[in-house]
This record gives C-alpha cells, sequence and structure tokens, in this order.
C-alpha cells in the first residue's frame, strides 16, 4: 500500500488482532463492559497516539501490542477458593459423569454423585478414581424414576441444539430449546437471592448412545414397525433408512475431547462474577455468529446442507 509508512500498517495490524479478539471474547461474554473496560479502552487509546508519535516503528507497536494483551489478560473474572463448595452430578455411571466428578474432586470440591448402584462397577472405579470428599448416592429407580429422568435431562439436554435449527432433531431440540429458556428464567427469578444461574453451550461432543449404531437401528426399525399407514406411505421406509445412516456419519465428527465442556462448568463453578452462557470450544461461538448475522434463507440452507445432505426424497414427493 503506497503512501502509507510501514509503522502505520503496523499499527493497523495490531489493532485489527486485538479488535477481533476483543470482540471474540464480547461475544462469549468472557468479558462485560462495565466502568473498568471502558477506562481501560480510553487509556489504550491514549497509549497508543503516545506511542505512534514518540516512539516510532516497531518497538512502539510492541509496546501497545503487550498493554492490550495485558489488559485482556487482567480482565479474566477471579476465581473462588474451592472450600465449602459442593457440586452434585447425575449419571456417574456414564464416562462424562464419571470425568466431571473426578475432575471436581481433583480440585477440592465436594462431589455428591448418583449412581444406580453403589457396589457396582462404575461406582466402584469412581471411588477408586477419587478423595474421601467423594459421596456416592444411589438412585432407586423403582422409587425415583421420574426423578431421576428429569435430573438426567438437565445435565443432558443442555447444548447446542437448543438454538440450532438442526433439520430431523426437532423433538431433540426442543428439549434443549425448553431447558434454555427455563434456566434464562431462573437466572432472573434467583437474581434477588443472590444465586446464579449458567448455561453451558457445548456444541457436538461424543457421549451417550449417539455414537451406538445397534441402538440407532433398533430404535428407527421400532418407528417403522410403530409407525401409522399414512405416515409410512408419505415418507417411505427408505427414507428413514438413511436419515438414520446420515445421522450416524454425522455422528463421527463428534469430539471426544471434552476438556472443553469441564473447564467452562469449573470456570462457572469457581468464578467470582460467572457468565451467564458459556460457549465450550472456540468454534461454537463462530456457528452462533453466522445463525444471528447471516440471511435466514442462508442460513437454513447451511443447516440443511451442512449437516443432513438426503439424496432420498419421502416417498410421496418421488416421481
Amino acid at each position: 500500500m503506497e503512501g502509507y509508512p510501514t509503522s502505520f500498517l503496523a499499527y493497523v495490524c495490531a489493532v485489527s488482532v486485538v479488535g477481533t479478539v476483543a470482540f471474540l471474547r464480547l461475544a462469549m461474554a468472557e468479558i462485560q463492559w462495565n466502568h473498568r473496560l471502558i477506562i481501560y479502552v480510553i487509556l489504550l487509546i491514549a497509549l497508543e497516539r503516545i506511542c505512534y508519535v514518540f516512539l516510532a516503528g516497531f518497538s512502539g507497536v510492541l509496546i501497545f501490542t503487550a498493554a492490550c494483551f495485558l489488559v485482556l489478560q487482567s480482565l479474566n473474572p477471579p476465581k473462588l477458593p474451592v472450600q465449602g463448595k459442593a457440586v452434585f452430578i447425575t449419571g456417574c455411571d456414564s464416562g462424562f459423569g464419571k470425568i466431571m466428578a473426578q475432575h471436581f474432586d481433583s480440585l477440592g470440591l465436594q462431589v455428591f454423585a448418583t449412581v444406580l448402584n453403589t457396589e457396582g462397577p462404575g461406582a466402584k472405579e469412581l471411588l477408586q478414581g477419587c478423595s474421601e470428599q467423594l459421596t456416592l448416592i444411589q438412585m432407586d429407580l423403582t422409587k425415583h424414576e421420574d426423578i431421576d429422568k428429569a435430573l438426567q435431562i438437565t445435565k443432558d439436554k443442555l447444548g447446542e441444539k437448543g438454538e440450532f435449527p438442526l433439520p430431523y432433531l426437532s423433538a431433540y431440540a426442543a428439549s434443549k430449546a425448553a431447558l434454555t429458556l427455563f434456566t434464562n428464567i431462573l437466572r432472573l427469578e434467583l437474581s434477588s437471592w443472590g444465586v446464579k444461574v449458567c448455561t453451558i453451550l457445548p456444541g457436538f461432543y461424543k457421549t451417550a448412545p449417539s455414537y451406538n449404531a445397534e441402538y440407532w437401528e433398533n430404535q428407527v426399525h421400532h418407528l417403522i414397525k410403530n409407525l401409522s399407514t399414512e405416515l409410512l406411505q408419505d415418507y417411505g421406509e427408505d427414507y428413514m433408512l438413511e436419515t438414520k445412516d446420515l445421522f450416524l456419519e454425522y455422528n463421527t465428527t463428534a469430539k471426544e475431547d471434552l476438556s472443553p465442556v469441564i473447564e467452562s462448568i469449573t470456570d462457572a463453578i469457581l468464578s467470582s462474577n460467572p457468565k451467564p452462557r458459556y460457549y465450550a470450544g472456540k468454534e461454537i461461538i463462530i456457528m452462533y455468529i453466522f445463525l444471528c448475522i447471516l440471511p435466514t434463507s442462508l442460513s437454513d440452507l447451511i443447516f440443511n446442507r451442512l449437516f443432513l445432505f438426503k439424496k432420498v426424497l419421502p416417498k410421496a414427493l418421488q416421481k
């Protein structure tokens, strides 16, 4: 770019990088607008002018950039001590529940974990991997079936599909959307009591039966067998079988590393000022930005083609 000094271009690049990082952190609610942040912004603008005028060249750029990232780092909310804090986790017979219990136990938190049988294999492994801070609570499904189901839904259903209009997952997405709205209402109603409610949006992770091919094979055949004659004639068996195959193919993209989810939960528990929403995984914010910015026609096209691109039309639409 002719006509612009090198130092000016360097400042433009530095401001662009810092601005992008700040925007992403604001969008993900990692930092929030307050008086302290406004003062920092004013001071950084003044520093940029001083560096540009009196420290021309890359030395000024380095000082300004370092100051920006120090400010961003200092805006991380302080952590609370773990003493006197407890965590209640449901479904610790499962892999994810056990990982969470062990992680929070390692931090020194008092962990209360529900299991189907305190003497079962999963419970014994959990006891061997945790300290005496762990307390196992046996859930008797014959007496507490409805309670356990409600707790399990609360643990499993808060996630990506609560706000993304993914095709062919309407019932699943509706349950998550309902819980997302429920937690938002709880956050408002309980704020007067000093209770802070957070929503974890974890994206797509490999848990439970989501990648169990045999489970979904049985489910689709059960659906076909019990479907009304009219619906079966409209959609056709081939359409449903292809939907199941595409769903299993999509599940292969699920992430196995659950650490972003666990880190988000840890931050929500130990932060003195927890965020109302946590995006577990940096890439998930990109999808939310697309959903908010793009025209509906374009976002619909992306969600239809990106997740489940079907080749088989419903039987009633086939010529």
